[in-house]
């Protein structure tokens, strides 16, 4: 639901990032989608029995929580590419380190990095002057462009069907630790970033000023 009296911030962030989505592919001025998501590891208590000849696999109902980890992940959607990072905390720190690391290690020769991502406290462009130095904040800064999903509408960020998809592939199962975690999501990134797998995003502007007319507030002549 969007509070009363929000409809026209909504609108505003929605259209910004509809008008983004509808724009050709640019090298120069790519466009990634951010997002993050806490996953949960789980051990078997028994090991599951593999499948035979004549048997299904079985597994044991019984399971044993072993800690949390958070996922950051960054989809460049017309160019079929996503990066997935472990995380221990998903803080405000480990966020500006996240988009350094994409800015050096992906983009160093882009002109403009467009990033699509939640409206959370901890996405906070004023927070790289807390953890860098004066002079690498604004050179960082100088190479990005945030642009926000409204509140309540972070179904907008495509870095979101990046996430279900990873859910569906990879994590619907029990990951008992970290390194095994690490090492299938390196493996899922590994084979859908080989096949270039983009995303088809049809939601237009257009489409919303018809489906979402609700929210547009009237204007009386």
């Amino acid at each position: 639901m969007i509070p009363p009296g929000q409809d026209s911030e909504f609108v505003y962030h929605m259209e910004d990032i509809l008008s983004l989505y509808r724009e050709p592919y640019d090298p120069d001025r790519p466009l990634v989608c951010f997002d993050e998501h806490p996953t949960q590891l789980i051990k078997h208590v028994k090991q599951p029995r593999p499948a035979e000849p004549g048997t299904v696999a079985r597994e044991d109902y019984h399971y044993e929580r072993n800690g949390t980890k958070n996922l950051f992940l960054a989809s460049e959607p017309l160019a079929g590419w996503r990066a997935v990072r472990v995380k221990d905390r998903r803080t405000t720190e480990d966020w500006v380190h996240f988009i350094q690391h994409l800015v050096d290690q992906h983009y160093p020769d882009a002109d403009c990095i467009r990033v699509v991502l939640d409206n959370l406290n901890t996405h906070n462009p004023a927070a790289f002057y807390e953890y860098f130095e004066p002079a690498e904040a604004r050179r960082l800064l100088d190479k990005l462009e945030f642009h926000f999903t409204p509140v309540h509408g972070s179904w907008l960020n495509m870095a979101e069907i990046e996430f279900n998809t990873l859910q569906q592939q990879c994590l619907d199962r029990r990951i008992p630790d970290a390194a095994t975690l690490r090492q299938e999501v390196a493996a899922w990134k590994k084979e859908r970033n080989s096949g270039e797998t983009d995303i088809d995003w049809r939601f237009t502007t257009d489409d919303a000023r018809i489906k979402l007319k609700r929210l547009y507030p009237s204007i009386d002549a």
